[in-house]
């Protein structure tokens, strides 16, 4: 200590207080950004993880947290792939930097039902066209034979024409799906479309005793009659199909209309067996119905949309769904 000055003690004390102070700022600056990196990651959508070179860790976000058994499936690939998790879809990426490795899982599952939907849309369509030239031979060739068979064989051939008439709606609401909704306008009485509900249930097929109560009011409904046609049948259908499942002999089919200022509202009921998947009451292709073909629900909300309103499911202690259609 002899050989330094104070003025050199103090200089060299001023020198380490100026590196600790470095060092400190260097530090914070080091924290900042490592929190900056975290908030970032964190941001992220899809699930992250930065494993280190001996595997473990390193840094992942709360998306990747949640998925934690996802990542002991993923694999170390140089192209990105597609992996199952839980009945849900990942897209996988990987990259490097330097000892980091870096692992991103977006989740693909709506993505790939769109697109299960858009070519099963078209597929089915295509089937339907297909389909529609012999149907309607079917359909003339039956009403041709209804005029000459014997009286006791009528029956058979209007089971014939029932069943037609099935294959049809089947094949106009597919049409319908890939081609679109496009309401034209036009006023009419509720009662003309009564008529045309009425002849739709005549056509259908059913065993028991169902009771049908439509709305006695007179009004104007300004919309597409064929696309409400199609909307009530659909319902009405659905619920015959409910009542031929439940226990009870006879049944009820219940529309209760209610004016209100901007738009007619109907609640449809039936004392049908309960709705069981109404999670998917409203996705296509996935119909809760044995018989179904899942696009009836789907075109229903589509035509009520259309028309400015919407379908939605009652909660209520009668099992039901409410229309409502902008006046």
């Amino acid at each position: 200590m002899s050989g330094i000055t104070a003025k050199e003690l103090n200089l060299l004390i001023e020198q380490t207080y100026k590196v600790e102070n470095e060092f400190n700022e260097l530090k914070a600056s080091y924290a900042h950004l490592q929190n900056t990196v975290e908030k970032v990651v964190e941001f992220l959508p899809n699930a992250i993880w930065i494993l280190d070179e001996e595997g473990k860790i390193f840094l992942q976000n709360s998306q990747a947290k949640s998925l934690g058994k996802l990542l002991e499936l993923l694999e170390s690939k140089n192209d990105d792939y597609e992996v199952s998790f839980k009945k849900r879809s990942y897209l996988i990426k990987s990259s490097t930097y330097q000892d980091k490795y870096m692992l991103s899982a977006t989740d693909i599952t709506e993505q790939k039902r769109k697109e299960n939907l858009a070519t099963m849309g078209q597929m089915a369509a295509h089937l339907s066209h297909e389909i529609r030239n012999p149907i309607g031979s079917i359909s003339l060739l039956s009403s041709t034979l209804k005029k000459r068979v014997i009286p006791e064989n009528i029956p058979i051939v209007e089971e014939i024409q029932k069943s037609v008439y099935r294959i049809d709606r089947i094949i106009k609401a597919t049409l319908m799906f890939s081609k679109g909704i496009e309401a034209n306008i036009t006023p009419f009485m509720w009662s003309d479309l009564k008529e045309s509900i009425d002849m739709a249930i005549g056509y259908y097929a059913y065993s028991k005793e169902i009771t049908f109560i439509f709305p006695t009011q007179k009004f104007i409904l300004n919309a597409d009659k064929d696309l409400l046609e199609m909307l009530f049948s659909n319902f009405i259908i659905n619920a015959i199909d409910a009542i031929e499942l439940d226990e009870n002999e006879e049944g009820l089919v219940e529309i209760v209309y209610t004016s209100e200022e901007s738009c007619h509202k109907f609640s449809i009921y039936d004392s049908g067996i309960a709705i069981e998947n109404k999670k998917e009451l409203f996705e296509a292709f996935k119909s809760t119905k044995v018989k179904g073909n899942g696009l009836g629900l789907v075109l229903s909300r589509q035509i009520a949309e259309a028309h400015g309103g919407g379908v939605e499911l009652m909660h209520g202690a009668r099992k039901g769904f409410e229309i409502k259609l902008a006046k």
